[in-house]
């Protein structure tokens, strides 16, 4: 069943979206941002237009990240908050993978009061382990287009070739069984107790990621939707 169209656009409470690695976070929100008509916002994103623009923050992220560092919560908060003040996010925005430690939720908690935005509306994507295992190391990308193929769930007609362009695929290095097992290490040891932080609040929905993207984003709409029609308080 389709989701059902809106006549209006926009979001009147900000999305935050959340999930392991490889649980769909950035496809979800691009299609957020699509249906709704407000911008997808991530982190990483973030950091790559303040470096390219050589902004103060920017070249602060950048001599953090050239020591192999993690940027500091109070840049990557400054960066957000610069960001959700532009006149693009009047109309609402979702947020990609952000927070991702619980100083970073309560930090963004207080810049929504200041800007006197509403209650936002948190959800998780579920996904289990063998699952983000399965998407992450089949994960192929093309070198020429970007397309991204599944050698598992959605593979290239020809192997290793880009059905669109005929591009090399490849797999990204931090596709690699190593690198997404610390990857999980470092989501379960900092982004688990984000979750439940909103959720002493009453402030999390709860989807499971393991359906087709299609499904997932069905579910999605449904719930903002509802949520949006509900008010500022989950």
């Amino acid at each position: 069943m389709a989701a059902p169209d809106r006549t209006v656009k926009g979001l009147r409470r900000p999305v935050i979206l959340m999930g392991p690695p490889g649980a769909g976070k950035g496809t979800q929100a691009k299609q957020l941002a699509e249906r709704y008509g407000v911008p997808h916002i991530s982190t990483g994103d973030m950091f790559r237009e303040h470096v390219r623009r050589g902004t103060e923050l920017g070249l602060k992220a950048k001599a953090v990240m050239d020591r192999g560092e993690l940027v500091p919560d109070e840049i990557v908060v400054a960066m957000i908050e610069e960001r959700i003040g532009r006149p693009d996010c009047a109309v609402g925005f979702v947020l990609d993978g952000f927070p991702r430690t619980v100083p970073q939720a309560i930090s963004l908690d207080e810049l929504f009061g200041r800007a006197g935005r509403p209650e936002p509306v948190v959800v998780r994507i579920e996904l289990d382990p063998a699952a983000v295992l399965r998407r992450l190391t089949g994960r192929r990308v093309c070198k020429v287009g970007g397309e991204i193929y599944n050698i598992y769930d959605h593979p290239p007609k020809t192997p290793d070739c880009c059905d669109k362009d005929g591009g090399e695929l490849v797999q990204r290095d931090d596709d690699r069984v190593d690198v997404i097992q610390d990857r999980l290490a470092a989501y379960r040891e900092h982004t688990e107790p984000v979750f439940e932080y909103y959720r002493r609040r009453r402030a999390v929905v709860e989807l499971d990621g393991s359906a087709s993207p299609q499904a997932v984003t069905r579910t999605l709409v449904e719930t903002i939707d509802r949520e949006e029609a509900r008010g500022s308080h989950l």
